[in-house]
């Protein structure tokens, strides 16, 4: 056989390497990155914050009661089963504690860089005692720690003033919210000295004057500005939290002095509205952050699944990209129906959370009481009652979770194969938990939340969670709903 020349066997010899080590061309495409709405479900997920810093994604949402919370995630797929972590509890005001609304902004101030945890506090009776407050981190990790700060003393005789974030325009800091001049909840601005200091009270740049922003209420509140292209845009939500027409408006910076009305134009149609056909009501609570690779922005909102959920914590987080405008616009597009599987923000690296695992039984210990979740003497009829009952290690004691779309589970008892019921779908606190045969609807559906190691289980229907009555530790206490308060005795550790 003739011997080939060095040089030519050499390169005959790289190309069967590379014909083993390289994939075919067509083969090299990653598969896109998907994830599911919603981010954050009940009872954490209305009001939202988002936003990216140093490879990991940061969510934030009102609580209704006396915690502020933080969750994080690398990728937006592992959002939901994310840990909502307590950063702060109580607040300034001493009359305390209703929490909404937060706003987590990094700026430039006395100590430093750092962020700022901005946020409405209040009464625990809803709703006329909200005012603004702030908390400062000790370093750059958004996750704290932190400590209070102050109350942003932006309205004259410390009035109502909610809703607030920061923008910075022209290399100065504004702080934005909302409060009343007479019967019109409108939008403010107040310069700020530093990041927990207004040095003026605030001015009104906007009041709802279209018929889009006053059905319930003469509504403009949760001001977040969104910048691009030199431009500086206002978007607020519109009309009543109460109504499936809670919607975005928006005013565009056309004047020099971000303090004067005259200054701002108003869009006169909405922004971002229902989406019926997508079984999307009263999208609002917006905020707006960048995919990690820097190309694309993104818009967090909150919204219902039906018509008559309001303002309560039924609402769930959602994000979707935004486009924009050949005018240099934004465009929101319409709201995505929950369930979809939508590309992940451009740099995300995928991969989510696999727990709990379908299939596998689970005991539901109460982290106040030790005790675990039980169907009352080992009933398998339907409206078998629910209580708390010192562990048994038998199947009455056993649940297993199956998807139901959405982000939401059915919990099916082991021994009777039912399934965790609000009973007659009752939303009122204190409405109590049965056994019931699937019938498929949202009040035998719930969300399975981490906070600190351990899990809020909310209903679907309602927003509300497994609740042991009274805080009892006796075996036998019933399990009820009730709204989120922060307390160990609706925290639930679930153990194989």
């Amino acid at each position: 056989m003739k011997r080939q020349p060095l040089h030519l066997a050499a390169v005959a010899l790289l190309l069967s390497v590379l014909a083993i080590v390289a994939p075919p061309a067509q083969g090299r495409a990653a598969a896109a990155v998907t994830f599911t709405n919603p981010v954050a479900a009940a009872p954490y997920g209305a009001d939202p914050w988002m936003g990216y810093y140093n490879g990991n994604y940061y969510l934030a949402a009102t609580t209704w009661n006396s915690q502020l919370v933080i969750k994080k995630a690398a990728s937006v797929a592992a959002l939901g089963g994310a840990s909502e972590t307590v950063v702060h509890t109580g607040s300034g005001s001493t009359n305390c504690c209703n929490m909404w609304a937060p706003s987590l902004h990094l700026l430039d101030g006395p100590n430093g860089k750092r962020w700022y945890y901005y946020y409405s506090a209040g009464p625990p009776a809803c709703c006329d005692g909200q005012r603004s407050y702030v908390l400062e981190s000790s370093g750059t990790d958004p996750m704290g720690p932190y400590h209070f700060a102050a109350q942003l003393q932006v309205q004259a005789g410390n009035g109502w003033a909610i809703d607030g974030s920061v923008a910075t325009i022209n290399g100065a800091n504004y702080y934005l919210y909302s409060s009343w001049v007479g019967n019109l909840q409108s939008l403010f601005i107040a310069p700020m000295s530093n990041p927990w200091t207004v040095s003026a009270y605030g001015t009104r740049i906007s009041s709802p004057s279209y018929s889009w922003e006053t059905a319930g209420g003469n509504t403009q509140e949760a001001p977040y500005v969104l910048q691009h292209g030199g431009r500086t845009f206002l978007t607020y939500s519109a009309s009543s939290c109460n109504t499936p027409d809670y919607k975005l408006g928006m005013l565009t910076l056309t004047g020099t002095n971000p303090l004067s009305a005259a200054s701002w134009t108003k869009k006169s149609t909405p922004i971002f509205q229902r989406a019926d056909g997508n079984g999307v009501y009263g999208p609002g609570g917006q905020g707006f952050f960048t995919s990690p690779d820097g190309s694309e922005t993104w818009l967090t909102y909150h919204a219902n699944e039906t018509t008559g959920q309001g303002c309560g914590g039924t609402r769930t987080t959602r994000i979707q990209k935004i486009t924009w405008n050949s005018d240099g616009t934004p465009n929101l597009g319409t709201p995505a129906s929950l369930g979809s599987t939508p590309t992940a923000p451009a740099g995300d690296p995928g991969g989510g959370v696999t727990f709990p695992v379908a299939g596998t039984r689970y005991r539901l210990i109460n982290q106040n009481s030790g005790a675990v979740l039980d169907a009352v003497n080992c009933g398998t009829a339907n409206g078998t009652a629910v209580d708390q009952w010192a562990s048994l290690g038998n199947a009455c004691q056993q649940w297993t979770f199956a998807k139901a779309g959405g982000g939401y589970y059915t919990i099916t008892n082991a021994n009777s194969g039912t399934v965790l019921d609000s009973v007659n779908c009752g939303a009122a606190d204190g409405t109590a938990l049965n056994l019931w045969a699937p019938l498929g609807n949202a009040c035998q559906q719930w969300s399975v939340t981490p906070v600190n190691g351990r899990y809020l289980i909310a209903n679907r229907a309602n927003g509300k969670v497994l609740d042991v009555t009274n805080c009892g530790t006796a075996n036998g206490t019933a399990v009820r709903q009730w709204a989120a308060l922060g307390n160990t005795c609706q925290e639930w550790r679930i153990t194989p």
